[in-house]
């Protein structure tokens, strides 16, 4: 008897305990896992700004697929409840001097990029599914441009 009295008040005593948060073991959520995704597209179009900078005579071709990435971002923030950042994306790689390179070094970032949207969508919720089939078809199309 005494020994179901002693269990039975140290768990009354520690209950109340437990809801004042002393031994709450709170984490922190974990990162949402679009959010990569973000930074990923704010880079692609930081790449396709730089190269339209570099070869102004592509800047009507790039300039949409850039805005285009930035709307996936801003998209994908708000999806995910992540503030979009506030300095600018580093790009996806330095344009070439020569326009070719240039093309081809940014047909390689879309394609990784669609590669992994096209993984995203794969294993995404079904609510998340629309926007990444979009994003995905958005990124193939844009290697049908950079052609």
């Amino acid at each position: 008897m005494l020994g179901v009295g002693a269990l039975l008040a140290l768990g009354g005593a520690a209950a109340p305990l437990t809801g004042c948060g002393l031994l709450d073991r709170d984490e922190p959520p974990a990162p949402d896992p679009l959010a990569p995704m973000i930074d990923e597209a704010l880079r692609l179009a930081a790449g396709l700004r730089a190269a339209a900078g570099t070869h102004p005579d592509l800047a009507d071709r790039l300039t949409p697929l850039a805005e285009a990435h930035e709307a996936h971002a801003a998209e994908l923030a708000r999806v995910t409840g992540t503030a979009l950042p506030s300095e600018p994306a580093a790009p996806s790689g330095a344009p070439e001097a020569d326009k070719a390179a240039t093309l081809t070094a940014l047909r390689q970032a879309e394609r990784t990029g669609r590669d992994a949207a096209s993984k995203a969508c794969a294993e995404a919720p079904a609510d998340r599914v629309a926007l990444l089939g979009s994003i995905t078809a958005a990124r193939a199309s844009h290697l049908e441009a950079l052609k």
